[in-house]
This record gives C-alpha cells, sequence and structure tokens, in this order.
C-alpha cells in the first residue's frame, strides 16, 4: 500500500507539472484543441495541487526512503529526484517567460545612426506626429515590446508562429498594465496581466480566460512594411536597434522576413491556401476576408468590396510592402490597376497616377488621398482559426 500511494502520489505531482505547461505550449497535440479553461484551472490552483500530491506521498516517502533495504531505499530516492527535475524543468525551462524575455536596452534611433537592414520588415507606428519603427525580426523574438508614442504608452507584439503583427494600447478599463508571456493558445501568443492574472490573445487583445474573459485591449493603428519604404513616409522616424544581450536570439530569425525559416511553426508553405501559406487579412465590423499573396504579387492591385466597403488591396514593387486602403474618393469609386512602366498604380477613370503613400500624385485627382484600411500579412492557419466566417478572395 505504501508504495502504491507513493507511486500514485508522484505520478500525480508529475502530471500536473506537465499539464501545466503542456497545454499552453506547442507540444504535439496540444494546441489543436480547446483546452484553454483546462490549462488556466491548472495554473491557478497548481499550489494546492501541489500539496496534495505532496501530503499524498510524505508518510509512504519517508518510509521508503528509511527502509532497510537498499534497493527499495534508492529506488524511491531516484522517483523523488526525477520529480523533481521535472519541477525544474517545467518551472523553469519550458515556461514562455524563460525562454523569451524583455529587451534589456531599448535603442531607438534616427536613420542616420540607424544599423538594421533598409530591407527589413518592421512594424510602424504614428501617434501625434512621431513615428517609431519595431523590426520584426526583433520584436518577433521578445514577443512584446512596451514604449511610449507621441506621449502614448504602446505594447507593440509579434507571434512568429502566427506571423501576426499588433499595436495595443495596454489599459485596462483605463488603467495601465502590465503583461508577461505565458504561452499560446491556438498557436497564438498569450499574456498575462499583472493583477487579475487573466489571460489575452495576441492576435485580437482579447482576454479568453480569467475574471476579465471578454474584455478587449484597444488597438492602435500599425502598418507592416520594409523599413525603406516606412522611411520614405516618415524619414525622420526612429527605429528600434537589436540588443546586444539577445544577438544569439535574433539569429534564430534570421530570414524570417522572407519566410526562408524551415520548421513546422515559423516556416511559409509558397503554395496558396496552405496552413503556412501567406495572406493579407482584413476585417471590416462583423466580416473578414483573405487575399493570398501569391495572387498579390501577380496582380499588385486587387479591387474588391468587402461588406460595403470598396476597397483596394496593392503591393509596392519590393514585393514585401503592402497597403489596403477606401477606393472611394468623394463622390467616385474608383478601380485601380499597375502600371509596370510608372511603378505605380493609376485610376481606371481618369488615369491619374497615385503613389505608395495612397496619394494622386498626378492627375484629376490630384492630392487626394486614400484611407487606409487596417490590414495584416499573416499564416493562413491563423487567419483562418482567429476569423472562422472569412472569405476568401478568387480572383480573376
Amino acid at each position: 500500500m505504501r508504495i502504491f500511494l507513493f507511486l500514485v502520489g508522484v505520478t500525480f505531482l508529475i502530471a500536473v507539472e506537465i499539464a501545466r505547461v503542456y497545454y499552453i505550449m506547442p507540444f504535439p497535440g496540444s494546441q489543436q484543441t480547446d483546452t484553454i479553461e483546462l490549462a488556466y484551472f491548472i495554473s491557478q490552483y497548481i499550489v494546492w495541487f501541489r500539496i496534495a500530491g505532496i501530503l499524498l506521498i510524505a508518510y509512504p516517502a519517508y518510509s521508503l526512503v528509511t527502509h532497510t533495504k537498499a534497493t527499495i531505499k534508492w529506488t524511491a530516492i531516484m522517483v523523488l529526484a526525477f520529480w523533481v527535475m521535472v519541477v525544474y524543468a517545467f518551472n523553469f525551462r519550458f515556461l514562455a517567460d524563460k525562454m523569451f524575455y524583455q529587451p534589456e536596452n531599448k535603442i531607438l534611433v534616427t536613420a542616420l545612426n540607424n544599423k538594421v537592414p533598409e530591407n527589413s520588415l518592421v512594424l510602424g507606428v504614428v501617434i501625434n506626429g512621431e513615428a517609431k519603427a519595431y523590426p520584426i525580426e526583433i520584436i518577433g523574438y521578445h514577443h512584446q515590446v512596451r514604449d511610449t508614442v507621441g506621449g502614448q504608452q504602446v505594447m507593440v507584439t509579434y507571434c512568429t508562429v502566427c506571423r501576426s503583427g499588433r499595436v495595443f494600447k495596454p489599459e485596462v478599463d483605463g488603467r495601465l498594465e502590465t503583461f508577461r508571456l505565458v504561452g499560446m493558445d491556438h498557436f497564438n501568443a498569450m499574456f498575462e496581466d499583472s493583477n487579475t492574472k487573466s489571460w489575452w490573445r495576441q492576435v485580437n487583445g482579447e482576454a479568453i480566460v480569467g475574471s476579465l474573459k471578454g474584455k478587449q485591449l484597444p488597438e492602435i493603428p500599425s502598418e507592416q512594411m520594409t523599413l525603406k519604404a516606412w522611411l520614405v513616409r516618415y524619414p525622420q522616424s526612429l527605429i528600434m536597434q537589436p540588443d546586444v544581450k539577445f544577438t544569439n536570439q535574433y539569429a534564430g530569425l534570421d530570414k524570417y522576413d522572407e519566410g526562408k525559416i524551415e520548421g513546422s511553426l515559423e516556416g511559409t508553405d509558397s503554395s496558396s491556401w496552405q496552413r503556412k501559406s501567406w495572406i493579407v487579412g482584413v476585417s471590416l465590423d462583423a466580416e473578414a476576408k483573405a487575399y493570398d499573396w501569391n495572387d498579390l504579387q501577380k496582380m499588385r492591385v486587387i479591387n474588391d468590396v468587402l461588406g460595403d466597403m470598396p476597397l483596394v488591396v496593392a503591393l509596392q514593387n519590393d514585393s514585401a510592402t503592402f497597403h489596403v486602403w477606401n477606393r472611394i474618393v468623394g463622390n467616385d469609386t474608383l478601380e485601380f490597376i499597375y502600371v509596370d512602366s510608372l511603378k505605380s498604380m493609376i485610376d481606371v477613370k481618369s488615369k491619374s497616377v497615385w503613389d505608395w503613400t495612397g496619394k494622386c500624385s498626378l492627375g484629376t485627382y490630384s492630392n487626394a488621398t486614400l484611407t487606409p484600411i487596417q490590414s495584416y500579412q499573416e499564416f493562413w492557419h491563423s487567419w483562418q482559426t482567429f476569423h472562422p466566417n472569412t472569405l476568401q478572395y478568387h480572383g480573376e
């Protein structure tokens, strides 16, 4: 009976330690099911599970460790040692915030002092006239970077497994909040707030479990493009620089921008509409639509309608910088085409030339500017998971 209770207790202790991490990290089979409520329950009550397990094994363990038979004694000691190793591994090695750290030296510089290659992808933010650019291969490792732009606190986030970049106002009910990376849900990075310990999805800033379930962080408009394209628009922008302390970690995301990393989590499928294919996603009110990256590369300009909104999806000549604009100008709904000789787009109605800031640079609509629509580059599996009713654009 002592041996039975000892083995049951140790097995229970090991199981809860593994389960607490398994369900919120990308282990085989852990991200395909809706187990977030179970994972949160285990995490919140882990201390009580440990106490119950220790009480269960306390007397049997003491009895076996002090047993006169050496084989029984050392077997019990080895089992306890294995449990201690599991506790260490799943509390100090496999936890998300023990694998990905915040930058210790957050440095932002002007273009004159910048060392980030200009073909790097960045998430750009402009608030109150101040522009800042955050390279994806940097924030992709950190998952989140806190900063101030134009006097506004911002939380710049990126999930490399979803290829999703979002910028949020880190406030809950008007109160500034701090967050730590706690794991992932359906392959999307997940943060825990410091006050209520609720868990929040990176892809939409929604609290999915905990006392704040259903709350949502206000999103701040952002754009993804190459640093070169960003600096053309905002030459005075500050650019986040790599923290030298994490040089080796950043190296693991080298070529992530181009989709040349191999692996099931962060690798890219170059074909269309596969799990790891790239799409441009747009969500307006209750409707969402995905545009295949391969279609966009071929067509350069896609005219479409989402809900009641006529929009145009456009890809710049660098084949990396994309835009989505409302294509209503005044009382006119324009249709655009890409003209290779101009390296730009024109509207079919007036043949006016439009630049990549969405401004008409020559023609009938001179100085008119298209209204930008928030859009994202994302892996298809991510967009489909978090927009289950999304439409798919299939061009002519």
